[in-house]
C-alpha cells in the first residue's frame, strides 16, 4: 500500500471532489470481478471513487484497506459510503494510449493538422486584423406583450355595496339581528 503525505492527500481530495463513482461494491462484497474493474479504472484514471453499499463503517474501512493492499494503491478519503483511491500510472502508460484521430476523411485527403492555439497573457489586448463593423441594419425593437385580461377592480375602501352600516366584527358566533 502506498503512503501519501498530508499535502498530497489534500490535493487528491480536491481533484476527486468533482468525480463521480465509477465502481460500485454491492452485497456480494469485493469479488475478483469488482477488483478487476477497480484495477482497470485505476489504470485509466489514476484517481477514482468507489461506492460501497455497506452500512457498517468498520466493514467499509477494512474494504478500503483490502483494495489498497491488493492493488498497490493509496487510500485518499473515506467519506460516508464513498471511497477515494489513487494509484500512480505505470511508466509507459501514456504511450499505450493512442491520441484521438480527428477525422478519417481528413486523413485520406492529406489535410493539414489543426493549428495550435496560443495562450494569451491575461489583461493583454491585441487588436484583431479586421476592424469591427457596425450591424447592417438596426436591431429589431421588442414589442411589448399584450396584457392579460384582468379581474374587475375592487371598490374603493370604505364603500360597500349595501347602504346600511355593518355590524362590528366580534370574536365568536355571529348574532342574528332582530329588527
Amino acid at each position: 500500500m502506498l503512503a501519501l503525505t498530508p499535502a498530497e492527500r489534500r490535493d487528491l481530495r480536491a481533484k476527486a471532489h468533482r468525480l463521480h463513482p465509477v465502481v460500485s461494491v454491492g452485497h456480494h462484497g469485493l469479488t475478483p470481478a469488482v477488483l478487476h474493474e477497480i484495477d482497470i479504472n485505476l489504470l485509466a484514471h489514476e484517481l477514482i471513487k468507489v461506492r460501497v453499499f455497506e452500512d457498517d463503517r468498520h466493514a467499509r474501512e477494512t474494504l478500503l484497506a483490502r483494495i489498497c493492499a491488493e492493488l498497490d494503491a493509496a487510500p485518499v478519503q473515506h467519506i460516508g459510503k464513498l471511497l477515494v483511491v489513487w494509484r500512480p500510472a505505470p511508466p509507459g502508460a501514456e504511450a499505450a494510449v493512442a491520441p484521438p484521430v480527428a477525422n478519417r476523411a481528413s486523413e485520406k485527403r492529406g489535410a493539414r493538422p489543426p493549428a495550435r492555439r496560443r495562450h494569451r497573457e491575461p489583461g493583454v489586448h491585441r487588436p484583431s486584423a479586421q476592424p469591427m463593423v457596425a450591424a447592417k441594419t438596426t436591431p429589431q425593437v421588442r414589442r411589448p406583450r399584450t396584457p392579460l385580461p384582468r379581474a374587475p377592480a375592487r371598490p374603493p375602501a370604505g364603500k360597500t355595496r349595501s347602504t346600511q352600516p355593518r355590524a362590528p366584527a366580534t370574536g365568536g358566533r355571529r348574532r342574528r339581528r332582530v329588527p
